[in-house]
């Protein structure tokens, strides 16, 4: 094994792209803190995720309007905080919202992005563990790394 002091080893300009799924919740702000530290560390660039599900509105039409504007006002919320969280000037990061199924709107952005990683907060509701969670669902998927933060 060679030992390569900090100078000689060799360079790589690439950065990482990490897909942070976002919704508000307690878990989901960790994540998205352990993904600037992240990037703090080594050269990333975060595309933050927020998803307004529209599962419910499905089975209540009327509801819609409502939901999307409060997506929006969530949406426009995590942002503010996002740009008071990131202060590394050399953190490349964009906050996407989208309407749909947060495990289908999640994977296409990844797939999108070419993501090098996913990471998403640990769900706290109770019926995720007979049905399975959004984080199940993304590592089951095998198609990037999953980081779940608790």
């Amino acid at each position: 094994m060679t030992n390569l002091t900090r100078e000689a080893r060799p360079r790589d300009d690439r950065r990482t792209t990490v897909v942070i799924g976002v919704d508000g919740s307690e878990t989901s702000m960790r994540a998205a803190a352990y993904a600037i530290g992240l990037a703090a560390r080594q050269p990333a660039r975060l595309v933050f995720l927020h998803v307004t599900n529209t599962a419910a509105a499905s089975m209540a039409p009327q509801v819609l309007p409502e939901m999307l504007t409060t997506g929006t006002d969530a949406a426009a919320t995590l942002r503010a905080t996002l740009e008071t969280a990131i202060d590394n000037p050399d953190t490349f990061w964009d906050l996407r919202h989208m309407v749909g199924n947060p495990f289908h709107e999640l994977t296409q952005l990844a797939d999108e992005v070419a993501a090098d990683l996913v990471v998403v907060g640990a769900s706290t509701q109770l019926g995720h563990r007979l049905v399975g969670s959004l984080a199940v669902h993304l590592v089951k998927c095998r198609r990037w790394p999953v980081t779940v933060v608790p």
